[in-house]
């Protein structure tokens, strides 16, 4: 029997005739630990993305290779190395947070093979990277939108909360605190925090000391669902708005009534479909999950995995990475799950941005943003 394979295969490639093949694509996702959240609905739409397209055009099969980087550098740093050195994956989608994320980076960037950020938003992280890529917004265009929301309420003053520990954090807080000084607004204080941090009623007391019209809180779910909670037991009930590090149920499920009224940026609403592409996914996410509602990085984690998918067609060879790499990067009006988006030459991201409230348990639509 095996000669008889070995014999075909071999009149195959004798004929010219191609044989399809198996090519590994790296997911690099927090699937456990304090950020699973992100992991598990970003994942989920690569999931999806692959069964809806699991083949290239020429008949290429994709094997998408899974790890947990539980949301920790050193286990994000063999993660990324083990899927370059062991797995020989073309490209890494992942790994979500803009620290790991900045982490994969430096050590793909040396193997020349493209990471494709589905919801990495600091601006730095491809500066002078010529392998990074990334399908969400950066942070200086969600702080000039959250900047420009406050100053169009009338909110003149603000309070800034700020991650230490965190480079998302770090960046979208600058963001904003340009945008909403240049448009008059005033910055009563900055008060730093660090992630793993439970008891902010100290902090909560001096924001009601200052007495600002809004709190803008660049902050993963765990630290912002805390301050909701602990503000509403002392009294403090001035607006809140977050980035899209709360952009999740999750958040929700921590903060219960106490987030009430929190608004925040997102990437996708999916009882607002931008395209007939974005309803297609919506109604198959909702065969699969049995759930109508899609979380935006679900939406993204499937564009991520698409854009990708879109470059290694374009590539005469798809597991040439230095291809798919430049492929990727000239990404034109893409048809995602999320939106419309384009990659300019320094695998940023050009698309638009959503506003979020929460009203009775559930992230609302409020607005898009267009850039």
């Amino acid at each position: 029997m095996k000669k008889l394979i070995s014999l075909a295969v071999a009149s195959a490639l004798t004929c010219g005739v191609t044989l399809a093949k198996e090519i590994k694509v790296g997911a690099l996702m927090p699937m456990t630990g304090a950020i699973a959240a992100y992991g598990q609905t970003a994942n989920l739409g690569v999931e999806l993305a692959n069964k809806l397209q699991p083949k290239l055009k020429n008949g290429d099969t994709i094997k998408l290779v899974l790890l947990d980087n539980k949301g920790d550098k050193v286990e994000t740093a063999n993660g990324t190395t083990r899927l370059i050195s062991s797995d020989k994956v073309v490209a890494i989608l992942g790994p979500l947070t803009s620290s790991n994320t900045a982490q994969a980076i430096s050590i793909a960037e040396k193997k020349h093979v493209p990471i494709v950020a589905p919801v990495a938003t600091n601006d730095k992280l491809t500066t002078k990277r010529e392998y990074a890529n990334r399908v969400c917004f950066t942070d200086s265009f969600q702080g000039e939108v959250v900047a420009n929301y406050a100053i169009s309420q009338g909110y003149k003053s603000a309070v800034l909360l700020v991650d230490q520990a965190q480079v998302y954090s770090l960046g979208l807080a600058k963001a904003f605190q340009k945008a909403f000084k240049d448009k008059g607004g005033k910055l009563l204080k900055k008060i730093k925090i660090t992630s793993g941090d439970k008891d902010f009623k100290a902090v909560v007391s001096q924001i009601k000391q200052l007495n600002p019209d809004f709190l803008f809180l660049p902050l993963y779910h765990p630290e912002a669902s805390m301050i909701a909670r602990q503000s509403k037991q002392l009294g403090l009930t001035k607006p809140m708005f977050s980035g899209d590090g709360v952009a999740n149920q999750t958040f929700i499920d921590l903060g219960g009534d106490a987030v009430e009224g929190y608004m925040f940026t997102d990437f996708f609403d999916s009882t607002n479909p931008p395209s007939q592409t974005s309803a297609d996914f919506v109604a198959f996410h909702e065969k699969e999950t049995g759930k109508k509602e899609v979380n935006s990085f679900t939406a993204l984690g499937a564009d991520s995995y698409n854009i990708l998918i879109d470059a290694m067609n374009r590539c005469e060879d798809p597991t040439d990475s230095v291809c798919v790499n430049k492929e990727i990067k000239k990404t034109k009006d893409f048809d995602g799950v999320s939106g419309k988006i384009s990659i300019d030459k320094n695998g940023n991201a050009i698309r638009s941005a959503v506003i979020k409230e929460i009203r009775s348990g559930k992230a609302g639509y409020k607005a898009t943003v267009n850039p």
